[in-house]
Order: C-alpha cells, then structure tokens, then sequence
C-alpha cells in the first residue's frame, strides 16, 4: 500500500499480477473453446 506510481516496487507488482492472470486464465479460455465454450457462446445467454 505503500508503492507510489512512481515506484517500482509499484511497477513490478502490477507487471506479476497480469502475467499471473494470464498464465492462470489461459488454459481454462482453451479448455472452454475446445468443449465449444467460447465466448460468443457464452455471451448468447445476456441478449
């Protein structure tokens, strides 16, 4: 709470939390399209 933007403590944390959404949502986005789960199909439900 203490990292300012112009820290780079501030930096790297922002930098390790993306790749760490993108490491952990990868596999499941190509999991869902290859059981034919994928986006559009899931955003058919909301119209």
């Amino acid at each position: 709470m203490d990292a300012h933007l112009t820290d780079g403590m501030f930096w790297g944390v922002l930098a390790f939390a993306l790749l760490a959404a993108f490491v952990i949502t990868t596999p499941v986005n190509k999991w869902m399209i290859g059981r034919g789960k994928g986006h559009p199909v899931v955003h058919q439900y909301h119209h």
